[in-house]
């Protein structure tokens, strides 16, 4: 996609995910957009929390797409940049996939990456649709842990496990350079938000299954002021609503200000 797609590169800035929103509620977006930031000094992550990351042991970025879908059709989208990610990662470091699964790589629905439990990247999109018929325009905002997962978990202060990049790599593999791997990033974005577009969620909804980290374990649900939803994961529908099922029915619960995690 890099042949239509802009490649913005800066040492520093608040948020390249705002960066990218600013101009799209200005009506400046006409291609795909591309920001990678050295550093970002405001960072985020979903819900307004802070996304805390060390310049040389990280990769922060946004991508600014055009969906010719509304809204209300891009349901599953995180779902499918999980999976981008992956592919991505894939190409950059020369393994296959079936390696990186095998090395416990797996996808936290509905906007994680793990290794083998800890938190290797996420995921934020933001953006809409100015008027009908317009494009939808989303911001996706990716933050990938590189090295030094121990330093980086201990500057969030406990309570959170990070892995790595070179957690997955290991010795005998030689990371990816930053540029490259950004690179081949947004090479899979294009691709998987090209089919995306045209299939919509149900054309990536096995394949995600395969990398659902929470498939068939019991889990809480909780969300800001509502009360925690218990029950086993049983993968997604074919929107990208996780499916609970609980004693006697099963229950679609849909992307928003919630938090999944293993039942304790």
């Amino acid at each position: 996609m890099t042949a239509n797609c802009i490649l913005e590169r800066v040492n520093e800035t608040r948020s390249t995910n705002d960066d990218l929103l600013e101009r799209w509620r200005a009506g400046q977006l006409i291609d795909p957009v591309a920001r990678i930031a050295h550093k970002q000094t405001a960072g985020k992550g979903r819900v307004g929390r802070a996304w805390l990351a060390n310049p040389e042991d990280s990769i922060c970025f946004s991508l600014a797409f055009p969906f010719k879908r509304s809204p209300a059709q891009l349901t599953g989208l995180s779902l499918v940049v999980g999976l981008a990610v992956v592919a991505g990662i894939a190409q950059a470091s020369g393994l296959n996939e079936q390696a990186l699964h095998h090395a416990g790589l797996r996808l936290k629905w509905p906007n994680d990456l793990l290794l083998n439990n800890a938190k290797l990247g996420g995921i934020l999109i933001e953006g809409g649709q100015s008027k009908p018929q317009e494009p939808t325009w989303m911001i996706v905002g990716v933050g990938l842990n590189i090295r030094n997962a121990a330093f980086i978990e201990s500057s969030l202060g406990g309570g959170q496990k990070v892995g790595a990049l070179d957690q997955i790599l290991g010795a005998s593999t030689k990371l990816p350079d930053t540029e490259y791997l950004w690179l081949k990033l947004i090479t899979s974005f294009g691709d998987h938000f090209k089919n995306f577009d045209q299939h919509g969620f149900e054309f990536y909804r096995e394949q995600w299954g395969t990398w659902d980290a929470y498939q068939d374990q019991a889990v809480c649900i909780s969300g800001a002021g509502k009360e925690s939803i218990y029950g086993t994961a049983k993968g997604v529908d074919q929107t990208g609503a996780l499916l609970l099922q609980q004693e006697n029915k099963t229950v679609a619960i849909h992307a928003g200000d919630v938090s999944l995690r293993v039942q304790s």
